[in-house]
């Protein structure tokens, strides 16, 4: 069975969907918070004309799911999967963000692990890229289980630590 990169995934407060073009508005309203890029390589994704640039390249990607609030049928934020590798049994979960009022770790540790879950269905490790200044990501990263395991270039080329989750490991 191949894998599905643009599922629909459930959860209590959560629904994941494929990003689609009328997404946009929504997801820029969320995504124009500066604080939540303050620690990001790309700091200024806040602004029209890069988020813009990053929402093309999110729909365009394959991998691109929206979070909605399933209590508010809110736009909340979005994450994605990158990379799959069937080879070596592994794909990446990467450029996700939340409103700033959804922080604190339950709304995202419910996408990351309906995200893992559904990816343990296809291979055997989650890679997770994250800045190395980006502390508050790399504390999530560890939340939820992941753990560091060297460095790699991202897909725009910057230096990144690499978290992994092992299907081995994960312990819902």
């Amino acid at each position: 069975m191949p894998f599905d990169t643009q599922p629909t995934l459930i959860g209590d407060r959560l629904q994941l969907r494929p990003l689609c073009a009328e997404d946009r508005a929504t997801l820029f309203k969320v995504a124009s918070d500066p604080f939540i890029w303050e620690q990001h390589p790309v700091t200024n994704r806040h602004e029209q004309s890069v988020f813009s640039a990053f929402f093309h390249d999110s729909l365009n990607s394959g991998g691109a799911l929206v979070a909605v609030d399933r209590k508010t049928g809110s736009v909340i934020g979005s994450s994605r999967y990158h990379g799959y590798n069937e080879v070596i049994s592994e794909i990446e979960i990467g450029w996700t963000f939340l409103a700033r009022s959804y922080w604190g770790g339950l709304y995202n540790g419910e996408m990351k692990r309906l995200m893992l879950q559904h990816a343990f269905r296809f291979v055997e490790s989650v890679v997770l890229l994250v800045g190395p200044e980006n502390q508050r990501s790399q504390r999530s990263v560890e939340k939820i289980g992941g753990v560091l395991d060297g460095g790699r270039s991202d897909a725009s080329g910057l230096e990144s630590y690499l978290y992994r989750i092992k299907a081995s490991d994960y312990v819902t």
